[in-house]
């Protein structure tokens, strides 16, 4: 998981969930936990497990949002990056919005659905087109279900174990629109169906 929103989240005295894919990572972040977060623990990449985190999500009542962060560059990319989320937003029962993580990368992909399916490792489909996927199922929640405000959020290339030590943009700020928009009442952010760089709107689609 990433620990930076939930952190400003719990700064702002807001209730947070945390999802950890073991629970040896949530063990790892047990200084987070203490500050309060309940938790639910299941691995994205496994197909019953994601199950097991919406039955899990849907005991907890009503909540405000849900930011998809999590991210896999190999392996089960497909399944992290795209599907778990999916599932999750499709079976969590009650949620005001949702936030998706994606990337100015989604400009540089190709949209071919051609072989996606749970295994998620076709050498074919790239992380550009995860994102890609991601950003487009952003706007189909924001076109099919007017009870949700669903955005994406490009956090910009920071230097992270995913984005290296050649990343530019400033990791200080990479959090900071998906904390905003989780909580904001700000006009803008309560229109669904839109794409933020560092909370400013950016189009789409479009470079």
């Amino acid at each position: 998981m990433d620990r930076a929103p939930a952190d400003a989240l719990l700064d702002d005295r807001r209730h947070v969930v945390v999802h950890a894919r073991t629970t040896a990572r949530l063990a790892a972040v047990q200084h987070l936990v203490d500050r309060g977060p309940e938790a639910i623990v299941g691995d994205l990449a496994d197909l019953d497990q994601v199950h097991g985190l919406v039955e899990q999500a849907n005991t907890l009542g009503p909540l405000d949002a849900v930011i998809h962060n999590a991210g896999a560059m190999h392996g089960a990319m497909l399944p992290v990056n795209l599907t778990a989320p999916y599932l999750m937003t499709a079976g969590i029962e009650r949620q005001g919005r949702v936030i998706y993580l994606s990337s100015r990368m989604h400009r540089g992909a190709h949209p071919d659905i051609a072989g996606v399916d749970w295994t998620g490792t076709r050498e074919t489909h790239s992380y550009s087109d995860a994102k890609l996927f991601i950003t487009t199922l952003m706007t189909a929640i924001a076109r099919i279900r007017p009870d949700v405000i669903a955005h994406a959020v490009d956090p910009g290339w920071v230097p992270t174990k995913m984005g290296g030590p050649g990343a530019r943009d400033n990791l200080a700020l990479a959090h900071v629109t998906q904390a905003w928009l989780a909580t904001t009442e700000s006009p803008e952010a309560l229109v669904s169906g839109r794409y933020w760089h560092h909370q400013t709107r950016r189009p789409t689609f479009q470079p």
